[in-house]
C-alpha cells in the first residue's frame, strides 16, 4: 500500500487504511452490522378538526392546480406548485401518517401551493431563486411521469450570474419519510459559511438511491440547472460542473459509493459516511450459494466491485469508531490493499462514536472536500475505468458502449493527448472516445493495435444525460467508435449500426439488461385487456400487475404509467421500455411482437431457451429489445424482480433475482395471489439468445 496517498488534512482519525488504524489503536469495526426493523412506525390519524382542515386545503389547491393547467402555465412551474397537492393526496391516500406532526406537516405543504399557486397566476415564481433559505424544488420524471421533490439551499451570498460549486446530498433512511414531510421540514436559513450551492435529493423514498432513486439524481440536477422557463428564465446555469460534490450519510453513504464509482467523472470528490459497500456480508441469511445470474447481477450495486475507480475521483469517507456500517469504508480498503496506482483517498474515523456524523465530523469533512472542490475538477489525461455493465460506461473522455460478458469485470486503462489514445482493456467490446480536437484526424493505439480514425464532428455540448445512450443509436459526433471483432480492433464506420441492428440485437449502452434496469429509465405498461388462455396464468398476471402499482407507489414514490393497447402504436416508436402483462391471447399488442421474440408461445406450446413448459400452468418473463423501437426493452410479465419484503428490509436486497429472463410458475393463494415459483431463470447472451444448454 506504499502507493496510497494519504491526504494530509491533519486530522484526529484521519485514516487512509483500516488496518493502520488498528495499528494506531483504533478498534476493528464489527463484522456485520445488526438486525434493524425497518418497519414504518404506527400509524398517529390526524385529529378531526385538522383532517377536516386539510381536506379543505387539498380542494383548494386542486382547483387552482386545474386552472394553472388551463392556463397553460409552463410544465417546469406547475410541477413546483402540484408537487404539494401530490404530497397531501398521497400522505392521505396511502394513509401514511406516521408522525404526531404528519398532519401539521401536511396542511403547511397545502399551504405552500396554494402560496406558489398564486404567484404562478401573476406569471412569477419568485420560490424558485431565495439566497440563503431552502425551498423545495420539483421536476417532471421522464420515468413514469410522476413528480418528484428536491431541496435545493442557495449560499446567502447568492449573485445571479456566477456559478458555484454545488453539492448533492443524499439522506439517509428514514421510515417515516413522505413527500409532506420532506417538503414541511426542508426550511430554514443557510449557515453564512456555506461553501456553495446544495441540493438534496428525496430519492423517491427510501431505496438506497437504486434504480428509478439513482435516476432521481441526475432528473433533479437536470431540473435545477435548467431552471423554470417560461415563467422564472435563467439567463445563466449557476452549477460549475467541475465542482460536483456527491455526499450522504449511512444509506445516503451507501448511495454515494455506488453512484461516486459508477460516475466517477462527474463528481470532483465523493464524501460517503457509514452505509454499505456490498450485499454478503452485509445482508443476513444470505444463502452461500446464489444461481449464477443472480450473483452475478450483484455486481451492479455492489460498490466494492467498482472500488478500483477511486482511482479516478477522490474519496473522503467518513465512519464512526463504534458504527458497524464502518466495514462499508472498511470494504473498499481492502479491495485497494494492493492496487498499484496512487489514490487521493481518506477515510476520517471519529473514536468512541457510533452510527452519528456529529457537525464537528461534519466540519472535518468539509475540509476535505475542499481540498478538491476548489478550483474545479481537471479532465485527466489518464483514466482507469472498471465497469460490469455498459449502463455505468462512461467516464470523462471515455465511454464503454459494449461488454464482451456484460455483468463480467470490464477494464480500460489509458490515456489522451490531444487526438491520440493509449489504451489497454480487459472484456471490453466496443468503446466511444472523444478526442479533444474533433476536427482531426485520431489516432488509436489500441491493445498494441493502431487504428486510424478521420476527424470526427464536434458534438453539441450536454449538461449530461440521465439515461445512457449507446454509440450505435447515433452517428458519432464528437467520438470516435471503436470495435473488437474476436481478436481484432477496427472502426465503426458511419451508417453501419442501424444496418447490423436491424438484422441482430446486441447487448450495449441502454439495452444490457436484466429485467430490472428497465425501470431506471421511461416505461409504458400496458396490461390485459380480455381473459386468456390459462385462467390460473391469468389470474396470477392480473394480481402481478396490481401489485406491481401498488409497491410502485409506495416504495418509489410514483403512479405506474399505464395505456391501454389501443393507444399503443408498433408501427412508430414507443421513446420508452414497453412493458407487457399477460400472453398473446389476453393482450394483443404481445400477439404483435410474439413472433420477433426468442419464444414460442400457443394455446398448447410454451417453449423457452429449448426447452418445453405447460403453457397452462406457466408464462415467460424477460427483457429484450422492443422489436418495435429497437432502442428501447420489451418486459413481458415483470416489474421489479425482488419482492415487496425486499423493499420493507435493508436496501441492500434490492438486486436483480430473475436476470433476463424467467419461466413463471404461478402458484397463488387466497392470501398470496402472486406466489410463485421460478421454473428456469437466466440471462441471454451478449447478442440477446439463449446461452446453449452443455
Amino acid at each position: 500500500m506504499r502507493h496510497l496517498w494519504l491526504v494530509g488534512l491533519g486530522f484526529v482519525g484521519a485514516l487512509c487504511l483500516w488496518p493502520q488504524a488498528s495499528a494506531r489503536g483504533q478498534t476493528a469495526p464489527p463484522t456485520a452490522p445488526p438486525r434493524r426493523n425497518f418497519a414504518p412506525p404506527a400509524v398517529q390519524p390526524p385529529a378531526a378538526e385538522l383532517r377536516d382542515q386539510i381536506a379543505t386545503q387539498t380542494t383548494a389547491l386542486r382547483d387552482a392546480v386545474a386552472r394553472l393547467r388551463d392556463r397553460q402555465i409552463p410544465d417546469a412551474v406547475l410541477a413546483e406548485v402540484e408537487i404539494c397537492l401530490v404530497a397531501a393526496e398521497r400522505i392521505d391516500r396511502l394513509n401514511e401518517w406516521y408522525h404526531r406532526d404528519a398532519g401539521r406537516w401536511t396542511l403547511a405543504t397545502l399551504d405552500e401551493g396554494l402560496t406558489r399557486a398564486r404567484l404562478a397566476e401573476r406569471g412569477t415564481a419568485p420560490w424558485a431563486e431565495t439566497p440563503g433559505e431552502w425551498t423545495v424544488r420539483a421536476y417532471r420524471s421522464q420515468v413514469d411521469g410522476s413528480l418528484q421533490p428536491y431541496a435545493v439551499l442557495l449560499p446567502r451570498a447568492y449573485q445571479r450570474g456566477n456559478t458555484y460549486r454545488l453539492d448533492l446530498v443524499l439522506h439517509g433512511r428514514d421510515s417515516a419519510l413522505t413527500e409532506a414531510k420532506f417538503i414541511a421540514t426542508h426550511r430554514g436559513r443557510a449557515p453564512e459559511d456555506l461553501p456553495g450551492i446544495q441540493l438534496e435529493l428525496f430519492g423517491r423514498g427510501n431505496n438506497a438511491y437504486r434504480w428509478s432513486g439513482e435516476t432521481d439524481l441526475f432528473e433533479a440536477l437536470a431540473a435545477f440547472r435548467a431552471g423554470l422557463p417560461g415563467v422564472a428564465e435563467r439567463d445563466h446555469d449557476p452549477v460549475d460542473p467541475r465542482r460536483l460534490v456527491l455526499r450522504g450519510f449511512s444509506m445516503g453513504g451507501a448511495g454515494t459509493w455506488h453512484i461516486g464509482l459508477h460516475h466517477p467523472g462527474l463528481f470532483c470528490v465523493l464524501g460517503p459516511g457509514a452505509g454499505f459497500t456490498t450485499t454478503r456480508g452485509y445482508v443476513a441469511d444470505l444463502p452461500p450459494a446464489l444461481p449464477p445470474h443472480v450473483e452475478a447481477g450483484l455486481h451492479i450495486y455492489d460498490a466494492v466491485d467498482w472500488a478500483e475507480n477511486a482511482f479516478d475521483v477522490p474519496v473522503v469517507c467518513y465512519s464512526g469508531e463504534k458504527d458497524a456500517q464502518r466495514q462499508a469504508a472498511v470494504n473498499i480498503e481492502t479491495a485497494l490493499r494492493d492496487f498499484p496506482e496512487p489514490l487521493r483517498f481518506t477515510h476520517l474515523i471519529a473514536p468512541g462514536l457510533e452510527h452519528v456524523l456529529p457537525p464537528e465530523w461534519q466540519a472535518r469533512a468539509e475540509e476535505g472536500y475542499r481540498q478538491f472542490a476548489g478550483p474545479g475538477r481537471v479532465t485527466p489525461s489518464r483514466i482507469r475505468f472498471v465497469t460490469y455493465t455498459p449502463a455505468y460506461g462512461a467516464c470523462d473522455w471515455l465511454t464503454v458502449d459494449a461488454l464482451r460478458q456484460t455483468l463480467q469485470r470490464g477494464l480500460v486503462d489509458g490515456s489522451r493527448e490531444g487526438n491520440h489514445f493509449t489504451l489497454s482493456t480487459v472484456n471490453i467490446r466496443r468503446l466511444a472516445l472523444a478526442p479533444t480536437q474533433p476536427d482531426l484526424p485520431v489516432t488509436v493505439v489500441i491493445d498494441g493495435q493502431t487504428l486510424q480514425a478521420p476527424a470526427a464532428t464536434p458534438s453539441t455540448p450536454s449538461r449530461g444525460t440521465v439515461f445512457g445512450t449507446s454509440a450505435l443509436d447515433r452517428s458519432p459526433t464528437g467520438t470516435v467508435v471503436v470495435e473488437r471483432d474476436a481478436e481484432r480492433w477496427r472502426v465503426v464506420a458511419a451508417g453501419e449500426p442501424a444496418q447490423r441492428l436491424a438484422h441482430r440485437p446486441e447487448k450495449r449502452r441502454g439495452l444490457a439488461g436484466p429485467i430490472d434496469d428497465a425501470f431506471r429509465g421511461p416505461f409504458m405498461v400496458v396490461g390485459p385487456t380480455q381473459p386468456g388462455w390459462s385462467p390460473l396464468a391469468d389470474d396470477w398476471t392480473r394480481a402481478t400487475l396490481r401489485q406491481f402499482e401498488q409497491v410502485w407507489e409506495r416504495y418509489f414514490r410514483g403512479v405506474l404509467p399505464r395505456r391501454d393497447p389501443e393507444q399503443i402504436d408498433l408501427s412508430r416508436p414507443l421513446g420508452k421500455h414497453l412493458v407487457l402483462f399477460g400472453d398473446p391471447q389476453s393482450n394483443p399488442l404481445l400477439a404483435q411482437l410474439l413472433p420477433r421474440l426468442p419464444v414460442e408461445w400457443t394455446k398448447e406450446r410454451l417453449v423457452v431457451g429449448g426447452k418445453s413448459y405447460d403453457p397452462r400452468r406457466h408464462l415467460p418473463a424477460l427483457i429484450f429489445p422492443n422489436p418495435a423501437d429497437p432502442a428501447h426493452y420489451l418486459v413481458l410479465n415483470a416489474g421489479h424482480t425482488f419482492a415487496e419484503d425486499d423493499l420493507r428490509g435493508t436496501n441492500a436486497l434490492l438486486y436483480p433475482r430473475w436476470g433476463d429472463w424467467g419461466v413463471i410458475h404461478p402458484t397463488p393463494t387466497p392470501a398470496h395471489p402472486t406466489a410463485h415459483e421460478l421454473s428456469a431463470s437466466g440471462l441471454f447472451t451478449e447478442f440477446w439468445e439463449f446461452t446453449p444448454n452443455p
